[in-house]
């Protein structure tokens, strides 16, 4: 069992459509402390970090839009998440948007290499790459950036924060469910060498021998593994209410033996579940989902 601390971030300064901010609300409201407590796991709730909205900020880069906020923010998760690590506990960070990723991934690495001098492995489990940079993005919105600057590209607000970087080697970075990648991103995978298994891997292979081989790779090496969890991984007829939805995704069971296999590798060492919109949502359905999905990574069984 374990002591896993719920750690909240209400922003919505990364993407083009607003709501995610709810999206820890959603979570909570669906029972997420509860359910986890049910299992056997110690929950402490650690609240939400304050995020500024737009209306009360000013004006904006065009190319990486409220990257100084959403640094700031991200500088926040870091410290409340290593904290959590330093205290033994996991933590549970429900977003948001994505672009918080640049920081509870650089604390679960910063964690990894101040206790056993290894890297961390990463799961970024996402219908979309988040490779893109300030250069590359045609919306210059920050949550299509996260995984280029964990890796120590793109936005310097980010990829510099912190002391080190890069957070994570490319060869220990796997994207699981990808189904829409810009060109540059699909250039840059290639170019550095990441492991990425698209919708296609999955119809064809299945989800139990694609997560097996993301699994090795992820594990490789590496002091235990990060997972970063976007809900538009699963199909929009499950999961509706996501701040960027693509049709063509991961079915419910497809979803949650997924995360039943990260379960049954003991090596997840923090998880962020984000891009939960409730504006967009069916009678907080993705909500419901996010739940049960974090119930599955955290050891539920069916039998």
């Amino acid at each position: 069992m374990k002591t896993i601390h719920i750690i909240g971030v209400p922003l919505d300064l990364g993407g083009g459509r607003r709501g995610v901010d709810m999206g820890p609300s959603a979570m909570r409201i669906a029972g997420l402390g509860e359910q986890i407590a049910s299992l056997g796991h110690t929950v402490v709730d650690r609240g939400d970090l304050p995020s500024p909205i737009p209306e009360t900020l000013g004006l904006r880069d065009e190319h990486k839009k409220y990257i100084r906020d959403i640094a700031k923010v991200c500088q926040k998760v870091y410290q409340t998440s290593l904290g959590s690590l330093d205290e033994g506990a996991m933590p549970l960070v429900l977003g948001g948007d994505h672009s918080i990723g640049a920081g509870s991934v650089a604390a679960a690495a910063e964690w990894a290499r101040r206790t056993k001098d290894l890297p961390i492995g990463l799961l970024w489990v996402d219908a979309h790459g988040d490779m893109n940079t300030p250069a590359t993005s045609l919306s210059g919105n920050v949550h299509g950036m996260p995984l280029s600057a964990v890796m120590g590209y793109g936005i310097e607000e980010l990829h510099d924060l912190f002391g080190f970087k890069p957070k994570v080697e490319p060869q220990n970075v796997v994207l699981v469910g990808v189904r829409d990648l810009d060109t540059h991103e699909k250039k840059f995978i290639k170019k550095l060498g990441v492991k990425a298994f698209t919708m296609r891997d999955i119809d064809e292979r299945g989800m139990r021998e694609v997560m097996s081989d993301a699994l090795k790779y992820a594990m490789d090496d590496t002091d235990g593994i990060a997972i970063s969890l976007d809900m538009d991984f699963v199909d929009p007829a499950d999961a509706p209410g996501v701040g960027t939805p693509v049709r063509g995704g991961v079915t419910y069971r497809e979803a949650h033996l997924a995360m039943e296999m990260i379960a049954d590798s003991e090596a997840m060492v923090s998880m962020e579940i984000v891009e939960i919109n409730p504006v967009i949502d069916e009678h907080n359905r993705t909500a419901l989902l996010a739940v049960e999905l974090a119930l599955s990574g955290l050891g539920k069984k069916i039998l």
